[in-house]
């Protein structure tokens, strides 16, 4: 919901590391990939209640995110890396309920599916749209330079990081925070069925 304007604040720090990464001959691609790693790593720990090193870790990986782009900004562009960068964070997504689940299924089980399933609506709509969208030419720049068209929603980039972090902190109160979150999502999903329907 906020990212655009958080972009305007992160985009320029971010940028300059990415320039000098990409100076460095480190690839947008190889980051991509080894953030997702370290994502993955945060919920394994998530589910072995390592908590505070799974939120370390994810602040790694949102990190990783953001700079994967910038670097290849600052060298080329390429469809493998859009791919790759999608993909990879989707994975990381699903992977961290998943782990809060493991942690303790008798309480977080129904929760974690439940945020799983709105995942699974907001990305479906977010990734059909973008499809038709680039079928039809259609261009946006609202949420920064992107790969693909980027339909905006409640629940995006950011809100995802907060809750994520959330979850890591709080992590008594997992099933209050995954049915507020995934409640963002629904009405995010709805939102950008509704949206997608009107544009196209």
């Amino acid at each position: 919901m906020i990212d655009a304007s958080i972009r305007r604040l992160i985009d320029p720090p971010l940028a300059h590391v990415g320039q000098r990464l990409a100076a460095a001959g480190i690839s947008a691609d190889a980051v991509s990939i080894g953030g997702c790693l370290i994502g993955l790593v945060a919920a394994l720990a998530a589910s072995a209640g390592q908590f505070y090193l799974a939120l370390a870790l994810l602040i790694a990986n949102r990190v990783a995110d953001g700079l994967d782009g910038t670097i290849a900004r600052a060298t080329r562009h390429t469809d493998r890396g859009a791919f790759l960068d999608i993909a990879l964070d989707f994975l990381v997504y699903a992977a961290m309920p998943l782990g809060f689940a493991v942690w303790r299924p008798e309480t977080n089980a129904l929760p974690a599916a439940f945020l799983l399933a709105s995942f699974v609506a907001n990305g479906s709509a977010f990734l059909a749209f973008s499809i038709l969208a680039e079928k039809r030419g259609m261009k946006t720049t609202r949420q920064g330079q992107k790969s693909i068209y980027y339909l905006a929603g409640i629940a995006e980039g950011f809100e995802t990081a907060v809750f994520m972090a959330a979850f890591c902190l709080f992590p008594t109160r997992f099933p209050i925070l995954a049915l507020i979150f995934a409640t963002l999502c629904w009405i995010s999903a709805v939102c950008r069925l509704v949206l997608g329907w009107k544009l196209l």
